[in-house]
């Protein structure tokens, strides 16, 4: 199994989509030996589909499609040699997720077949147990469905720890300590602007291209920053790197 799991798609002034993780995704498109991929873009509201795709094919280099062109969305990810995972709105895309019987056939190609799964942002939230540790409104429904479940811990991707003058509503670390008060059992993952987690096999890699720590959100321990992934060898199944 191998996950890239981003943040963000671009930075701030980066005119590349996925740009700070080029170097990582070329690799692991020449390690598969990938040509194409196929891309899901149901986060996407006010964003053409086909443009999106065609921005991914100028950074990886590879034929990107997008799925809803596919007379049968699940056999297309049947076919496909590679997933990405489109950033938008994480309750519209968990949705239709759901809608075009896509959970399971994108469970088993990663899991049983080994396709590379490339999120970011809501593409990020929907790879963990669900996404009720998303910053997106639900525009689509407020039913919490499962999401994929491929990464067991949530995450929370944008993570931002500024102070905003003026603003008297919570903070977000605030709203992860809420979360966490809630489903004590739970740990949450804040991944901050041009960072990402990639899962491959049993390890477990953390890369920022700002240099930037991550922090890891548990109910009654105070949230902690942290610069590599040594802190979440007890939260997850995998041997952390």
């Amino acid at each position: 199994m191998e996950l890239f799991l981003l943040s963000n798609g671009k930075l701030s002034g980066e005119d590349e989509l996925l740009g700070y993780a080029k170097s990582r995704l070329l690799a692991m498109i020449e390690r598969h030996g990938i040509t194409s991929a196929v891309f899901v873009p149901y986060a996407l509201i006010r964003t053409d589909y086909d443009q999106r795709a065609q921005e991914l094919a100028q950074t990886l280099g590879i034929q990107v499609t997008s799925i809803h062109h596919a007379e049968s969305p699940a056999a297309a990810i049947d076919q496909a040699q590679c997933i990405l995972v489109s950033g938008g709105n994480t309750w519209m895309l968990n949705q239709m997720l759901h809608e075009k019987g896509l959970i399971v056939p994108i469970q088993r190609a990663v899991r049983e077949r080994g396709v590379p799964y490339v999120g970011w942002s809501a593409g990020c939230n929907v790879a963990t147990p669900s996404i009720r540790t998303t910053n997106d409104m639900p525009v689509r429904n407020s039913v919490v469905l499962p999401a994929l479940g491929l990464f067991p811990v949530q995450i929370n991707p944008h993570y931002i720890d500024a102070h905003i003058s003026g603003h008297m509503g919570e903070t977000r670390d605030e709203r992860l300590a809420e979360f966490c008060a809630v489903n004590p059992s739970e740990s949450v993952v804040a991944l901050r602007e041009g960072s990402l987690l990639h899962i491959e096999g049993n390890d477990l890699r953390y890369f920022s291209a700002r240099d930037q720590g991550f922090k890891v959100f548990r109910h009654g321990v105070e949230a902690r920053e942290y610069d590599n992934t040594q802190a979440l060898r007890p939260l997850v199944p995998f041997t952390c790197h």
